[in-house]
């Protein structure tokens, strides 16, 4: 192992470049993590790393470069939303419990999401990826739904709020492979 400060993230760029050469094309996803930066507010430009639903879900066959983040009022997302109106054709931010991943993620669809990023309640987690699965009622969703970790949904919800803002600008899927790993901007909060 490498004992140099940036290692690990030497480590991680080189297994996803690995990745990139032996996995097959499924749409953008790159073995089981997908990329995404926040491009604005800029106190959180950072590249955040989520994970696909493991039996739900589209994919992402096109890249947004500028797409609306924008958090579901209510933040569980489990019956209409508030804001709906703002969802339609952007990415919706939504907040784990209250009902299942993919109840969450058909409310998005259903008001014309095109995609869905759940973020864990325990907003102390920055480490651990849950595995999205399919609920027992045999429904189905076609946009993707991304899992994120609790502290990188919190910490987004947070500048929005002390900005005012009502959404983030972001860029998805992000290749990390095409990045210099110095001019990879990670999130402080988070250990790759």
């Amino acid at each position: 192992r490498l004992a140099v400060p940036g290692a690990a993230m030497l480590r991680r760029s080189l297994w996803l470049c690995l990745c990139l050469c032996s996995c097959p094309a499924r749409g953008l996803r790159i073995h089981e993590y997908l990329y995404f930066q926040v491009l604005s507010p800029g106190d959180i430009r950072y590249i955040f790393t989520a994970t696909l639903a493991k039996d739900f879900g589209g994919m992402f066959n096109t890249r947004y470069d500028q797409i609306h983040l924008v958090p579901a009022d209510p933040p569980e997302a489990c019956g209409e939303l508030n804001n709906g109106v703002f969802i339609q054709d952007q990415i919706a931010l939504v907040e784990r419990g209250g009902c299942s991943f993919l109840s969450k993620t058909r409310v998005i669809q259903e008001h014309g999401g095109r995609a869905v990023i759940i973020a864990d309640n325990a907003y102390d987690n920055d480490s651990f990826y849950i595995e999205m699965i399919q609920d027992s009622t045999r429904r189905t969703a076609d946009i993707p739904a991304l899992f994120l970790l609790g502290r990188d949904g919190y910490m987004i919800r947070r500048s929005l709020e002390q900005h005012g803002l009502p959404w983030a600008i972001i860029s998805i899927p992000v290749n990390v492979t095409s990045i210099p790993t110095y001019e990879m901007m990670q999130p402080p909060w988070t250990f790759w």
